[in-house]
């Protein structure tokens, strides 16, 4: 404002206002002082200062601390008593700060971030149930999957009527017991469905002694392996928008399980195949790729601008949620 008022005797306020992308009535208005605020005085029909203290002494008493205004007042005209409106009754708690909840309210605990870390196969597993289109509409089949984190290899799955937390038991358990994993050997993680936070699931991972993790509600980031596969399976050319029962969704997984885990090229593990990380022979086929390349350049060096060529990375380490001060690479 103060740089309109120096420009203004100049251009004028109007241009100064314009130039400078001041309102004209925002400038006016603070050139007009503004009128001291009149002192309102107390309306006649309003409670003396010793009547508002008998208000608020019932109001807080003991017998009326949990009860609302209007069922004071209400309570009180039954007892042949009237103290005031309902209406100032809420004021002289307003004056106090007492109109808040003053009830115990359900709180939501803090989620923790889950920062977890794989450096081999069979340390931490993700799982995940979603639906598959029945042949009617509003009827569902149930995919259960469970992925090796390191080498995005299924280890696991199964195909269901529900989403039940047995089901998902006897899935666990059978495909632990399928991958001969040792106690103390294994995390495994999930969202926060039913099934996945259930007591049976809870009870069997503390028999075996394997350690469970949950994402934060409606974070699907928590949980991007399973998420990816799944996306991956939906997204093939050829699977259905329903199947006609479920041995129809029991077959197109198996192939599909299949391909996944021993055709299926994936990015994050170094365009190798997740059977070939997860069995241990990705070493071996990197360096197969090696040789192909380095002959390739000892035949046209020329060929290779910045430098000689090499596969893409393995990878030594998979997180999911890396912390913020981690040196270590991602993969």
């Amino acid at each position: 404002m103060e740089a309109v008022q120096q420009l203004a005797p100049t251009v004028g306020i109007e241009s100064a206002c314009l130039v400078l992308g001041v309102p004209r009535a925002a400038f006016y208005r603070q050139r007009v002082p503004r009128p001291a605020p009149i002192a309102r005085p107390a309306p006649a029909r309003a409670l003396s200062s010793d009547e508002r203290q008998a208000v608020r002494v019932v109001l807080n008493s003991e017998r009326f601390q949990d009860c609302a205004p209007a069922a004071i007042q209400a309570t009180l005209l039954d007892e042949n008593q009237y103290l005031c409106s309902t209406r100032t009754m809420y004021r002289i708690l307003e004056k106090e700060g007492a109109l808040r909840e003053r009830r115990n309210q359900l709180t939501h605990p803090p989620y923790q971030r889950p920062e977890l870390l794989a450096t081999a196969p069979n340390q931490l597993w993700s799982w995940d149930i979603t639906k598959l289109r029945g042949p009617a509409k509003w009827s569902y089949f149930y995919l259960y999957v469970m992925l090796d984190i390191f080498s995005r290899f299924v280890v696991g799955w199964m195909v269901g009527m529900r989403e039940t937390s047995e089901l998902a038991r006897k899935f666990i358990e059978q495909t632990c017991l399928k991958q001969n994993i040792q106690p103390g050997q294994l995390g495994i993680h999930a969202d926060r469905g039913s099934a996945m936070r259930s007591k049976p699931v809870a009870f069997l991972l503390a028999d075996l002694c394997i350690t469970k993790t949950h994402s934060r509600p409606y974070t699907s980031n928590d949980n991007p392996y399973s998420e990816s596969q799944f996306r991956t399976m939906k997204y093939r050319p050829e699977f259905p928008d329903r199947f006609g029962c479920i041995q129809d969704s029991r077959a197109f997984c198996q192939t599909f399980v299949a391909w996944y885990n021993n055709d299926h090229r994936h990015c994050g593990i170094g365009m190798m195949t997740p059977a070939t990380v997860h069995h241990g022979h990705a070493p071996i086929i990197w360096e197969k790729r090696q040789t192909v390349l380095d002959a390739a350049y000892a035949a046209h060096p020329e060929r290779f601008v910045r430098r000689p060529p090499t596969p893409l990375l393995l990878p030594k380490e998979v997180w999911i949620n890396k912390p913020q001060n981690s040196d270590q690479n991602t993969h």
